[in-house]
């Protein structure tokens, strides 16, 4: 499958389907979270997609892997930060989003992997 644009990528749209859920748990933190947990965890997650799509849109591969590897690292933020609300906010279930976060983070992964190997063959 050619790839038109970082849209078709399933681990850009992974990463959205990740932000919407991030969102809406986040709305189940209490108010007095808003400019601690709340903005952070947004952030983190906003991150990731967007990292992806710049990085494609910089059109060579070195620069791709870098904002592949900034994604993977708001991941890991995001990851920190779920585990920190689950250890305050018991109530609050992170499950789906801990699932997206982990399909995710081995997408990046795996691109990575590919795109480093890819890099230096020959003719690439």
């Amino acid at each position: 499958m050619y790839i038109k644009s970082y849209k078709d990528l399933q681990v850009w749209q992974r990463s959205i389907e990740l932000v919407k859920e991030i969102y809406l748990r986040t709305n189940d933190l209490p108010a007095a979270e808003n400019y601690g947990l709340i903005s952070q965890m947004r952030r983190s997650a906003i991150s990731v997609p967007s990292n992806i799509a710049e990085g494609y849109k910089r059109g060579n591969i070195g620069d791709y892997i870098r904002f592949l590897n900034i994604a993977d690292g708001s991941a890991a933020e995001l990851e920190t930060q779920i585990i920190i609300a689950k250890n305050i906010y018991h109530k609050v279930d992170f499950l789906k989003s801990e699932s997206l976060l982990s399909e995710t983070q081995k997408m990046l992964i795996s691109m990575i992997k590919k795109l480093n190997a890819k890099r230096f063959l020959p003719n690439s």
